[in-house]
């Protein structure tokens, strides 16, 4: 890796919007206040729910049920140094370590192995789908054994094609129809229509916000490092119903809109390549992952993880097709398009990939989407050992080693095209060369 470790570009610093917190600290305002609805629910006797990341929320929404997602209680679990403790409680309990790592973390906490990293409610029901990948449907039937609650579960077929069909959307809405009874029979409650209408205009707002924050990294310089967008996951999980996260989501995008004109920047740090940025973070190595592409002024501008979970439809059949399209449940040719498309869209030099050992349906994909990559864009890729959750699985050394070979091949490749006088990143003129005297995006 090299030595020399880059200073800070004076001044850079990006500020708040005026007469406004800083949108990070709104944003987890906005997390902990899911919570804490969820804990009040719980007190006053109402169910509380535990849901898949990619379950369609709205319908639970429609009954005002309050609702925590385990996969972000995992990954927070991890990021505070707890994760390996639970994993190995689970392991104890049975479970093999080849599993998920969130999937352990979860069933330890489920079944009673406490953690101080987020205080969250154990479940009175549990809502699942597969549309992120199948392993989810026994995690939570595990999860619903453990408490004898019920679980309620919707099927997405996997994408084999790039259009949903009208024949696989006609089976989800079906679905969704058959999650709406089991609510009503859970809570004797009928399915209040104008409440679902009200929860999808929030969902897309807030997934509309969250997409516009993201499209910032296609500025050169950046406003910001996807590492940022990682920060915000909780609430795009969280609170994609929940129009405090619209609020958070829309004044992150008017300081990205700021930094922009006024030439700041959350990476603080000279541009020297941009890269895309593969797979979901190794959460107990934030620190690790980020410092070694630092020293070296590598941003990461392109990111697959966040804008993943910017789902946009209107009306029911929509909203199936939408919630289809997931990074593991596409088929390869829609994988391809969408981070080649990202990757022109952003301006990259390089591609850095976790093999992540709790995710084998992302991981098993890669190889032929490298493969792709490397024949489409021209680009060098590295991969690495990763984990989501569990510290076992990733060597910083390693790490160190494989972003080191990665900086020098994108090194000689910037010379010999500045040499050239050709342009350094893929596709470079879709990316939006930041002009401090106009108005940006709309």
């Amino acid at each position: 890796m090299a030595k020399k470790v880059l200073e800070k570009i004076p001044g850079i610093k990006p500020r708040p919007v005026e007469g406004h917190k800083p949108a990070a600290a709104v944003l987890r305002g906005v997390v902990d206040a899911v919570y804490g609805d969820a804990w009040d629910a719980k007190q006053r006797g109402e169910l509380v729910g535990w849901s898949s990341s990619k379950f369609p929320i709205e319908l639970a929404k429609a009954f005002d049920l309050q609702v925590v997602y385990p996969e972000n209680h995992a990954a927070t679990t991890a990021a505070k140094k707890d994760g390996l403790r639970l994993c190995n409680a689970a392991e104890d309990m049975g479970y093999d370590n080849d599993i998920c790592g969130y999937a352990r973390i979860s069933l330890a906490f489920a079944a009673g192995e406490p953690t101080d990293s987020r205080k969250m409610p154990q479940p009175d029901f549990v809502l699942c789908c597969n549309n992120i990948c199948n392993m989810m449907t026994k995690w939570y039937e595990n999860i619903a054994r453990i408490h004898n609650i019920p679980m309620i579960m919707v099927d997405f077929p996997f994408q084999n094609t790039k259009e949903v069909s009208e024949e696989k959307i006609d089976y989800m809405v079906g679905q969704f129809e058959h999650a709406i009874k089991q609510l009503e029979e859970l809570t004797g409650k009928k399915f209040d229509q104008k409440k679902f209408e009200e929860a999808c205009n929030i969902a897309n707002r807030t997934a509309a916000a969250w997409l516009k924050a993201c499209s910032y990294m296609a500025y050169k310089p950046s406003p910001l490092s996807g590492f940022d967008l990682f920060n915000h996951m909780a609430d795009i999980v969280a609170a994609r119903c929940d129009v405090r996260a619209a609020e958070g989501f829309e004044l992150l995008s008017e300081e990205f809109e700021q930094s922009v004109r006024e030439g700041t920047s959350t990476w603080e740090y000279p541009e020297e390549h941009r890269i895309l940025f593969e797979g979901i973070p190794c959460w107990p190595a934030l620190r690790p992952l980020f410092e070694p592409l630092k020293n070296a002024g590598v941003n990461v501008t392109a990111v697959v993880y966040a804008p993943a979970f910017g789902f946009q439809y209107n009306g029911i059949r929509e909203m199936a097709a939408a919630y289809s399209k997931a990074p593991c449940s596409v088929c390869i040719e829609d994988g391809v398009e969408w981070r080649e498309t990202m990757a022109k869209e952003n301006g990259i030099s390089g591609a850095l990939v976790n093999y992540n050992r709790s995710c084998k349906p992302w991981s098993g994909a890669m190889p032929e989407i490298e493969r792709r990559w490397k024949e489409d864009l021209d680009i060098p890729v590295v991969h690495f050992d990763g984990d989501q959750a569990d510290e076992r699985n990733f060597s910083e050394e390693q790490y160190k080693t494989r972003v080191q070979g990665l900086v020098e091949i994108m090194d000689e490749r910037k010379e010999e095209r500045e040499a050239k006088g050709e342009e350094v990143y893929t596709n470079f003129e879709n990316t939006k060369e930041t002009d401090w005297s106009k108005p940006t995006i709309d």
